[in-house]
């Protein structure tokens, strides 16, 4: 095989940071591409060199091979790592980079072609001998046959791209007439994202483990596994917590699932690393899932626990080495839990977010890692994926990992952008999850609407926030005066000085007063509050984002960062809120939006608007169905009415909060 000293980085985010690592520590000159919404991201600071290949849209940019193969050439790359998701799976890309006399950091394009379409990777399973779900993966896709063969399936079940993965394409069917709808919005979000509308059709496994092996290959045929990484804890059929091994794995299993998905690697002459996915039933009885022909997001647990990094590996097998690995080399030692941190909101479905990183603050410790792509003052594009950084805790025991990854997910900040870093603490506590018993149903048993709203900040977090914005204004106010000294802070020859900060969460309203105590205390009361309480909060050590204080003698540290004046994120202990002065701000409240005016809940490109003004309309119905990362989203009505206005228009981008339609309430829907 040809030889290589660079490599190009056909990717983004944390994947593409975390090749520029490894090639970096290797020697390698290293090259990044970026569309004009990544001008700054981390990836292009990190690389050697970096290249311009569009604009943020990943159709002008990311996805499409000519910019990419145009940048190798420009930059003199000799090699191209496609990390994940974007063209990882392309096969027709790999084919051209090879053409191009690159050398592909991956497996052959006939691998990628066969096992990156679930019909054509599930044929060649069945007749591999590797367990496969029983239903309908056939060439014919007519609406037809597909609804013909689903009638043969028990019910639920799944409707799937045959095409990609990441949980898009796919639907779940409980009902025989709901079949032809799932089949609709499942092709369109495959055609759109993966450029095939091809579905298979498989009985719905309800309540299994989803379990992948990690595999191995070189290009003399050595195939070994790597072990298995638990990947259960699912929202969207995306995954949101992996760790390895597998709590409820046994020898003799393991020993199962690896040959299997050896022999699933050795059918298609697989080279480099890929994963084969399974659904493992609590009898035991597993089932080929699909097979991932590139490295995978959570492939950090499976380094953490073998001592190996795959992305080594995977240059090192692309360069035409032997593998140097043999089955009975491979020990796991520890366990390794990862958390997905995502810009969405739980409360809202998990509907993604993008805006601003107001402050980006990673956790730092003993048994912990964190692979991020994200940097303070960077913005989170609406135009990919919101996965923005991996949280990882490993230690000698699966308990020990967990409390390491809980402390972790505590500490690390996130301002300016709704996330999931308290969503992701919930699900480490939850009893379930400590026992070891998630399956892919855990989020749907263990969290109720109120589980996931958002908590309002309490009245110590409020008064810390209080106290913390005071002495900020005083620290700029003392920064701006000339000849004014210090000692003169909160002094006064007349009655004591009481400041009042006012902050608004709902129907929640903290009225603060706030005076002097001691030399750099503070004394909180809440007026009109309900809460007759009065605290004292000493600031110990004022630092740029953090601040040491006490609170009523205990101590605390605090996160912060202040956006704009009268704005504040602060966060304690893991516990994160966004504090408006509403005296500072004149008082002024952000208006709710009713029910009849319907609003872009993110950015995203318009496929359809399913009303114009006039029609008469009931809560529930489909209004307009929105793409935003990678995902289609059905806007629903929140209310019976009519139609008065329509802005929005089909094939438009649209912002988040931007006015679609707006509803005139009937009168019997008004409470």
């Amino acid at each position: 095989m040809k030889r290589f000293n660079s490599i190009l980085i056909a990717n983004r985010g944390e994947i593409a940071c975390r090749v520029i690592r490894t090639a970096k520590q290797l020697g390698y000159r290293t090259i990044a591409v970026y569309s004009d919404a990544d001008a700054i991201a981390p990836h292009v600071q990190l690389a050697d060199e970096a290249v311009r290949i569009g604009p943020g849209p990943v159709g002008e940019s990311y996805l499409l091979p000519e910019r990419i193969l145009e940048a190798a050439a420009a930059s003199g790359a000799e090699s191209i790592h496609p990390g994940y998701g974007f063209l990882s799976e392309n096969a027709a890309f790999a084919e051209a980079v090879e053409a191009a006399g690159l050398v592909f950091i991956g497996p052959s394009a006939e691998a990628i072609e066969v096992m990156g379409n679930k019909a054509e990777s599930k044929r060649r399973m069945i007749a591999a001998g590797v367990p496969c779900v029983p239903g309908y993966e056939g060439h014919d896709q007519s609406d037809e046959t597909l609804l013909a063969e689903g009638a043969k399936i028990p019910l639920p079940l799944m409707v799937k791209a045959a095409a990609g993965g990441g949980g898009r394409g796919m639907r779940l069917v409980y009902d025989q007439a709901d079949l032809a709808n799932a089949i609709k919005l499942a092709r369109a979000e495959a055609e759109s994202a993966f450029g095939s509308g091809e579905l298979i059709l498989e009985q719905a496994i309800i309540q299994p483990r989803h379990v992948e092996i990690q595999v191995f290959a070189d290009s003399f045929g050595n195939t070994v596994h790597l072990g298995e990484r638990d990947c259960s804890v699912q929202r969207r059929h995306q995954k949101v917590i992996e760790e390895a091994p597998c709590p409820i794995m046994t020898s003799e299993l393991r020993e199962q699932m690896g040959r299997s998905a050896i022999d699933a690697a050795k059918s298609v002459h697989y080279r480099g690393a890929g994963t084969v996915e399974f659904l493992l039933e609590s009898s035991g009885a597993f089932y080929f899932l699909e097979m991932n022909t590139r490295l995978q997001v959570e492939h950090p647990v499976t380094e953490l626990i073998t001592g190996l990094d795959l992305v080594a590996l995977q240059i090192a097998v692309a360069q035409g080495e032997l593998l140097g690995l043999e089955q009975a080399d491979i020990k796991l030692e520890g366990h390794a839990i990862e958390v997905r941190l995502y810009t969405e909101d739980p409360s809202q479905d998990f509907l993604p977010a993008s805006g601003p990183v107001e402050l980006w603050q990673p956790a730092t410790g003993v048994g912990v890692r964190i692979d991020s792509g994200i940097c303070s003052g960077q913005g989170i594009s609406p135009f990919y994926d919101p996965m923005v950084a991996k949280v990882i805790g490993y230690g000698p025991t699966r308990e020990v990992a967990r409390l390491r990854l809980i402390a972790a997910l505590k500490e690390t900040v996130l301002f300016g952008t709704t996330n999931n870093l308290r969503f992701l603490t919930q699900c480490l506590e939850k009893q379930q999850f400590i026992d070891g018993l998630s399956t892919t149903a855990f989020i749907a048993e263990e969290f109720s609407d109120t589980d996931l709203a958002d908590p309002l900040p309490a009245f110590a977090d409020a008064a810390v926030a209080a106290v913390l914005a005071l002495q900020l204004e005083h620290r700029g106010l003392f920064q701006r005066a000339l000849g004014v000294s210090e000692k003169l802070k909160n002094w006064t020859s007349a009655s004591p000085l009481v400041s009042r900060k006012q902050y608004q969460f709902d129907d929640l309203i903290y009225d603060l007063c706030i005076s002097p105590e001691g030399k750099e205390g503070y004394r909180v009361s809440a007026m009109d509050t309900g809460e007759s309480r009065t605290v004292v909060v000493t600031l110990v050590e004022l630092k740029d984002t953090r601040v040491d204080l006490l609170f009523d003698g205990k101590r605390l540290t605090a996160t912060y960062k202040t956006p704009k004046k009268g704005q504040l994120y602060c966060s304690i202990e893991g516990r994160s809120a966004f504090f408006k002065d509403l005296i500072i701000l004149d008082g002024l409240v952000d208006e709710a939006v009713g029910g009849g005016r319907v609003i872009a809940p993110m950015h995203g490109l318009l496929l359809d608007v399913l009303v114009a003004p006039g029609d008469q309309v009931v809560k529930g119905q489909v209004l307009a169905v929105l793409e935003a990362m990678k995902m289609h989203y059905e806007i629903t009505a929140e209310i019976d009415g009519s139609v008065t206005e329509v802005s929005a228009v089909t094939g438009s981008q649209v912002a988040t909060d931007d006015l679609l339609i707006e509803i005139a309430a009937h009168e019997d829907s008004v409470e």
